[in-house]
């Protein structure tokens, strides 16, 4: 049997985009006399829909959808992702479903029935989950299909499982011959090399070959990284999507195959997801162009290249907005940085603003000595500068917080924050500095003096990250064992991180939870970001 793989890349919603892209492919699998197309979990609607599918006429339209690209399969099988109804009168009225088709007739549905329910997934809040599956008699195969977190209850692989049931057994059980899983299972660092393993494991040990078909392309806050693949009975890796990128990946099961060897670099996948992440989110927006501040730190040129890798240098506008702190080295360290991109560079003092706003309100502050209050408000005369350029200029302000910052508080609501995608806000300061340097490894693109000098935010004289905060190596550390890891005080300080440091660091990641709930999304890569798959209370009495 000879099988395409489409790994493709959906936007949410867009019915009548994602059935073109269906239908052009299953003509392109045509050219190739393939036997049977696979395309990603929800193909037609793209994931998550969220409560899109709560509206009757969407879901009715996603169902004309799919009766539109029947004809289209003359010829060959299709298994295709969308929403179904259910017709019961108790539960939930749409199931997540993958359509089996061969010939142009729909010959069958198979429902989800594993419904995540935890970290970025909301599926229990949607859909029904399906009781009962069903093999498929394909071309003389009996072929068993599954959707998703379906595969992700291996009683072998994983210490705790969330379920009693597991579909994939109940597949093996009544005879099916190739288990194939159609899925948008999202992108975070060794995510790639997670789902291998736990295939393999369920393949080795029913001796069944394998397909997962594997959604590509970001959506809000989620990037799905693709990496689709094949295994043979044995395990053996037969065939693999590209990461990150969209790819057909044809497979012939009845010819001998070679095994593929499976290479991954941690560092490369991630930034190859902000990427793409970014691309997408710009792009599936209506934006064609990005605006970003760059201060002449690390953390804005790491954007600007992410930017310019996703839309082209053509399409970025850095702005530099220097007041009376900068330092000289910074303010040519972002000329510098936008010389090396390409990119369409601005300087914008805010000196005469800034000076206006402190003469105004210098009555109102009856003579209190300088504090935050004058740091913040050089933030938000910035960030109102990027506003006004981007409502002028239809381009969207990519913030350049990163993790670290955020998780402490360490940036000004409604000044550095504002924009409309947090690129970065899921890279820790270290990781920061990680990828600037394998930037920088063929030729110098960000400046030597940005990657080498302290931090700063320069909105006071001689100041440093460092004043505010403990070092990075050390404060990216708890931050990961307490907002990824969830461990609490007590665990840290018998880690041997200083116990002082770890109740002032705790306290400001709970304090500063109402900043994170205004921020712009961010584009998840960690097993735990900010955003909706970290949901904690504002106003709490825990800490």
């Amino acid at each position: 049997m000879k099988i395409l793989l489409a790994q493709i890349n959906t936007r949410v919603g867009d019915l009548k985009g994602n059935s073109q892209k269906i239908i052009e492919t299953l003509a392109k699998a045509k050219l190739q006399s393939v036997d049977l197309v696979i395309f990603p979990e929800l193909a037609i609607t793209g994931y998550p829909p969220e409560d899109l599918v709560e509206k009757k006429y969407f879901v009715q339209k996603n169902l004309e959808a799919l009766q539109s690209i029947l004809p289209h399969t003359r010829g060959l099988g299709a298994i295709i992702g969308f929403v179904s109804l259910n017709p019961q009168p108790e539960g939930h009225s749409v199931f997540n479903s993958a359509a089996f088709i061969d010939d142009g007739k729909l010959i069958g549905v198979q429902h989800k029935s594993l419904l995540p329910n935890y970290d970025v997934f909301d599926e229990m809040r949607h859909f029904e989950p399906s009781k009962t599956k069903t093999l498929f008699n394909f071309r003389g195969k009996k072929i068993g299909v599954s959707i998703c977190e379906d595969s992700w209850n291996d009683k072998d692989f994983w210490k705790h499982r969330l379920y009693t049931n597991d579909p994939i057994e109940e597949l093996v059980h009544q005879g099916a011959d190739l288990l194939i899983n159609i899925s948008a299972s999202p992108f975070h660092v060794q995510k790639s090399k997670l789902r291998l393993e736990m295939f393999r494991t369920m393949t080795k040990k029913y001796l069944k070959p394998s397909i997962f078909v594997n959604l590509v392309g970001g959506n809000d806050s989620l990037v799905f990284d693709g990496c689709s693949f094949v295994l043979d009975g044995q395990g053996n890796l037969l065939a693999k999507g590209k990461s990150c990128e969209e790819d057909l990946i044809i497979v012939d099961l009845d010819s001998p195959q070679s095994t593929t060897p499976w290479e991954t670099s941690d560092l490369s996948e991630i930034y190859d997801a902000l990427v793409l992440g970014t691309r997408d989110y710009l792009h599936k927006c209506g934006f064609t162009k990005a605006l970003i501040g760059l201060s002449g730190g690390i953390d804005s040129a790491l954007v600007a290249k992410i930017a310019i890798d996703s839309i082209g240098p053509d399409h970025v506008i850095g702005v530099s907005m220097p007041s009376r702190f900068s330092s000289g080295h910074s303010r040519d360290d972002a000329r510098e940085l936008a010389q090396n991109l390409g990119i369409d560079y601005r300087v914008i003092p805010i000196e005469t603003v800034f000076a206006a706003y402190l003469g105004e309100l210098t009555p109102q502050f009856e003579n209190r000595p300088a504090d935050t209050t004058e740091e913040n408000i050089q933030a938000r005369i910035r960030g109102n500068y990027l506003m006004a350029l981007s409502n002028k200029l239809n381009a969207m302000v990519l913030t350049t917080g990163n993790k670290s910052e955020l998780a402490v508080g360490y940036c000004t609501i409604y000044g550095d924050m504002c924009g409309g995608l947090a690129v970065i806000s899921d890279i820790p300061k270290t990781m920061v500095y990680e990828l600037a340097r394998r930037i920088n490894q063929d030729r110098i693109i960000i400046p030597t003096n940005t990657l080498v000098k302290a931090p700063s935010a320069e909105l006071r004289p001689d100041q440093t990250d460092q004043d505010s905060l403990p070092p990075y190596v050390i404060l990216d550390a708890i931050l990961k064992a307490y907002v990824e890891e969830l461990k609490e005080e007590d665990e840290l300080i018998t880690q041997g991180f200083d116990p002082d440091l770890v109740r002032r660091i705790l306290k400001l990641v709970d304090r500063n939870e109402y900043k994170r709930r205004q921020a712009a999304p961010g584009l998840r890569v960690t097993t735990k970001a900010f955003g909706y798959g970290r949901r904690l209370p504002i106003a709490q009495g825990w800490r």
